[in-house]
């Protein structure tokens, strides 16, 4: 059986230590402050991302480049090395769909290679369970087709459970209107967002109170988890770790024989949440995105 390389995108928002630990092939997407030149996500320290947008700063992000791809992709294959692409939701962005097509590119140029690859329609903490599980996988001798069969059987039931501290960034990506941001604002509305099949955020349930959104988090993932089919459960944070400190103890609580996954939501989804989000995500019996 042939060695192949995980890739993924810089919107799974794993830790430096799990992807060096596996060795996965992350593809950066780009993050465009104050429309200033881009840069790399993995240019920009991620406390510094959020200071900066606390201080007022605009920030957008865009798509890794087909070039981007080509160039790791390029590599791996000359080295006699297979790919499986596990990609960010086709829903949120275009990378998903560069990377495919510069894989249907290469493959005619290396007909002899395998190239392979699958829409997670996931971002942040759910892509980064799928990413996480197909290393494990690779790790314990899984070949490339049963990875890709594993992943296309969970990602419509990785369910993405959402909520943000600050109205403003819904706002200013279109998600909310002013009087709505400015009302909520007053009366401290915290929105519960989830992530659907097709992979795009929705807006589901309001509630008042950081507390109370953090305790609706957790009573979602109790009605909706199937934690005999699932090892993993992500809890990522925007620069608000001791928040995410108890949520995590939230959940483990409930499901102590569960492994937690910590990491921060990046430049990717940040910049439309703001600073204070907090993102829960596990397989869930049902269809993500309902309960």
């Amino acid at each position: 059986m042939a060695d192949f390389e995980i890739f993924t995108d810089s919107s799974c928002d794993l830790s430096k230590e799990i992807v060096e630990q596996y060795d996965l092939k992350v593809m950066q997407l780009e993050v465009i402050m104050d429309d200033k030149p881009p840069v790399l996500n993995n240019q920009i320290a991620i406390t510094e991302f959020y200071q900066r947008l606390r201080a007022g700063s605009n920030a957008k992000t865009s798509a890794v480049t087909p070039g981007f791809f080509e160039e790791h992709m390029r590599k791996t294959l000359e080295s006699g090395k297979d790919i499986l692409y596990v990609g960010f939701s086709s829903g949120l962005s275009v990378t998903y769909n560069n990377g495919v097509m510069m894989i249907e590119e290469l493959q005619q140029e290396f007909p002899d290679r395998k190239l392979l690859y699958v829409d997670t329609t996931s971002g942040s903490g759910g892509q980064a369970l799928m990413v996480y599980h197909a290393a494990k996988m690779k790790e314990n001798g899984a070949s490339m087709e049963e990875i890709k069969t594993e992943i296309e059987a969970l990602r419509d039931y990785v369910h993405h459970q959402v909520t943000v501290e600050d109205l403003f960034f819904l706002k200013r990506g279109g998600r909310i209107d002013a009087k709505s941001a400015i009302v909520g604002t007053m009366l401290k509305i915290k929105p519960i967002i989830n992530v659907d099949v097709n992979g795009k955020l929705n807006s589901v349930a309001k509630v008042r109170g950081r507390k109370a959104s953090m305790t609706e988090l957790v009573n979602r993932m109790k009605a909706t988890i199937d934690e005999a089919r699932f090892p993993y459960i992500s809890v990522f944070h925007g620069d608000c770790s001791e928040e995410a400190d108890v949520l995590e103890a939230m959940v483990k609580e409930a499901y102590p024989q569960l492994e937690v996954l910590r990491g921060d939501v990046g430049p990717v989804i940040g910049a439309h949440t703001g600073p204070g989000v907090l993102v829960l995500c596990y397989v869930g019996k049902t269809v993500k995105g309902t309960m």
